[in-house]
């Protein structure tokens, strides 16, 4: 984006354009359920809710880049130019996320939403060799865009992907008793209206002391405006979703919770019961 400020850029391109701006912006060809010329996806790229994009060029230039795995930067590059590229997980969350795994010594992870696979290769390239990440994903054609810099990178052996429906997933892996309690780590960044589905479901997956980082709990700043404040209908469909979830996690007293404004918001949940 050209401006400094994000408040200047995607904060109006969201709440601040007429409806009937809004509503153009988010026609759709029929023909293929996409929005026409992917438009929303490319003024959606912006990663962070930092107020000034300068900032967090910053943090990307000093701390992030520097230290991403060449394949990272491959497959960065390579999402970055589809049109879809809002759904990928940005560099920096990424860097957290490979911690999170090394920091809870984890080698049992399930992934929720997967598209091409950064947040993916992230936790797969922390994972010691033995460790093992199930990939769960309906859309196995944009995970094929990033196999070839997985492979590349040495850890396709380390993860299970799944094309299948989540939700129907999860509920057979609860029907063993031997799968619960069995995950280190549970990222989900996937349909935001079946967030809270997924966490009455992985709460019973993951181990007591164990993790599950939920992605998007900020959306876009949305959660904290008024409902009649002016948004992209994309935005606002999934937004009471997003709220809904993050009550609940506030008063889940099975887990401990800490929101980071990374990215468009994580929310990790420690398992304590």
């Amino acid at each position: 984006m050209d401006s400094e400020l994000y408040s200047s850029s995607l904060i109006e391109l969201l709440f601040s354009k007429s409806k009937k701006k809004l509503a153009q912006e988010m026609a759709v060809n029929h023909e293929d359920n996409k929005p026409v010329g992917h438009k929303l996806y490319s003024e959606l790229a912006h990663k962070s809710l930092l107020r000034s994009d300068a900032l967090y060029k910053y943090v990307l230039d000093t701390s992030v880049f520097p230290r991403e795995h060449p394949c990272l930067k491959e497959l960065r590059e390579m999402t970055d130019k589809h049109p879809r590229n809002v759904m990928s997980t940005p560099a920096d969350e990424g860097q957290l996320i490979s911690m999170l795994v090394k920091l809870i010594n984890a080698k049992n992870t399930m992934e929720i939403g997967v598209y091409t696979g950064y947040s993916l290769l992230s936790t797969a390239l922390a994972l010691p060799s033995d460790g093992k990440v199930l990939a769960l994903d309906i859309n196995r054609e944009y995970y094929e865009l990033g196999l070839p810099m997985i492979e590349k990178a040495g850890v396709a052996h380390k993860i299970d992907f799944r094309e299948v429906s989540a939700l129907s997933f999860l509920d057979q892996l609860l029907q063993d008793e031997n799968n619960k309690e069995t995950f280190d780590f549970v990222f989900v960044d996937a349909d935001k209206d079946n967030y809270l589905n997924y966490h009455k479901r992985v709460i019973d997956l993951v181990k007591v002391g164990g993790l599950i980082g939920y992605d998007n709990t900020l959306w876009t700043g949305s959660v904290a405006l008024p409902p009649d404040a002016p948004m992209l209908e994309f935005i606002r469909g999934y937004r009471d979703y997003v709220i809904e979830l993050n009550k609940y996690l506030a008063q889940d007293s099975r887990v401990e919770i800490c929101q980071l404004t990374v990215g468009d918001g994580i929310t990790l949940c420690r398992r304590i019961s």
